[in-house]
């Protein structure tokens, strides 16, 4: 196989693993603050016991994400060492900032995972606090830098590297903070989700009603402001995008002729010759042009105007962006009707379980926003800089193949950790906490 194709796999494979535990760890840590707080500021014991039980779920959680995100950074050097070569004097800041950031929050959440009864309330609280700060501006530094790769800014090519001229530009760079804010919203409409639906399941049997209860009234309106906020951020970002990678607006809707007015085509399918759609049928004149540029007569690209080999997979980018947009609205739908029962999920116990059997819903939508920042993007690594097949290390396929064999054996046994820990310890309930 392909090198180059193999090391695409490897990194999308270990990359997505890795996600699965971040925005559950961005989102429950605020989550266990607030609730913290209502400890300290009330001297409710009820309180008390949700930080211990959700940070308990917590901490076996970030443990996994770091366990499963150590390989991610020496993969720039074994396998997109001539990526490195290009862009390393601007990624490699951002990454090290990053990793200062990273101690931040793991010093942190050490200080609240072994302070109880060893420090005050107040240290104790304020060190949960620094856990969700560290934790957030850890995800900054990564998306700034991911952010560099979607729209390249702040730097000069010498003798076929990019080097640093504006660190400025960098930080402000307009399509990293729209990412950013998308990112962080989508992950605490996860955690949102997590708590409900575990809560949910325990109330569907009676079990600790009044905790529980509690839980589901905090993180129901939580919920229902933090997925409103996702759909505004990502139709905002979608709006930077279609300024600085109109490709990938092109192919998300597989929109092949540059017009004005562009519409939205309800049923539509890209054939599989990638040359225009198999499929397009009940136009909404204008929507897309307005979606795009607030402006329903704004010229809206096709991909037509892309030489082929400059086209992302549109198939893939088609699905990826449909899916997370369905899978998006589904969830403020859902977040609106718990939102709306929150003091009666004990006596609905089909609402409940349809809120258990949805955890996983906001993890798949994550996913295919983060297949559609990362396949729309190719065939760059760079946009417009460096194209992904100019970047993969000089390695023999080989290697290439072993350590994916490698990664898959490794991560599928971190994953039925995973499943096991989180399964027993959220089914136990509080009632098993010392």
């Amino acid at each position: 196989m392909d090198v180059v194709l193999l090391a695409r796999l490897q990194f999308a494979f270990t990359v997505f693993f890795h996600y699965i535990f971040v925005p559950l760890t961005l989102g429950l840590s605020l989550l266990i603050a607030i609730m913290q707080t209502m400890y300290v500021r009330s001297g409710d014991e009820t309180y008390k016991r949700m930080v211990k039980f959700w940070g308990k779920l917590f901490l076996i959680n970030f443990t996994l994400g770091v366990v499963s995100g150590i390989t991610l950074e020496f993969q720039f050097g074994t396998n997109w060492s001539r990526y490195s070569a290009f862009a390393g004097d601007i990624f490699g800041p951002l990454l090290a900032i990053e990793t200062s950031a990273f101690f931040l929050e793991s010093t942190f959440i050490a200080v609240w995972a072994f302070g109880w009864e060893r420090v005050s309330k107040r240290m104790h609280l304020a060190a949960i606090w620094a856990v969700v700060v560290g934790g957030n501006l850890s995800a900054l530094w990564i998306i700034l830098a991911n952010g560099w790769m979607q729209n390249p800014v702040g730097y000069t090519v010498v003798d076929g590297r990019a080097k640093l001229e504006s660190f400025t530009a960098v930080l402000t760079n307009p399509y990293a903070w729209g990412q950013y804010l998308h990112t962080i919203a989508a992950a605490w409409v996860l955690s949102g989700f997590f708590v409900l639906g575990i809560s949910a399941w325990h109330l569907a049997r009676k079990n600790e009603t009044n905790f529980f209860t509690r839980s589901v009234r905090l993180a129901a309106p939580f919920t229902l402001a933090t997925a409103l906020a996702m759909a505004l951020l990502g139709h905002m970002q979608g709006q930077i995008m279609s300024s600085f990678q109109p490709a990938k607006l092109a192919a998300m809707e597989s929109h092949w002729q540059t017009e004005r007015g562009a519409p939205i085509y309800l049923l539509a399918w890209p054939n599989a010759a990638g040359t225009g759609n198999a499929i397009q049928a009940l136009p909404v004149p204008g929507v897309l042009s307005f979606m795009a540029h607030n402006s329903f007569s704004a010229e809206v690209k096709g991909l037509n105007d892309f030489a082929a080999t400059d086209r992302p997979p549109v198939l893939l980018t088609f699905l990826s962006f449909r899916l997370m947009v369905g899978l998006g609205v589904l969830l403020i739908l859902l977040a609106f009707v718990t939102w709306r029962y929150r003091e009666k999920l004990e006596d609905m116990p089909r609402l409940a379980k349809i809120l258990t059997w949805s955890i996983p819903l906001p993890y798949v939508a994550v996913m295919a926003g983060w297949t559609l920042a990362e396949v729309g993007r190719q065939p760059w690594i760079v946009y417009g800089l460096m194209r992904t097949g100019d970047a993969v290390s000089p390695v023999p396929s080989s290697s290439v193949t072993l350590s994916l064999l490698a990664f898959l054996i490794v991560y599928g046994f971190l994953g039925l950790t995973a499943i096991y820990l989180f399964g027993k310890n959220a089914c136990a309930g509080p009632a098993a906490l010392k």
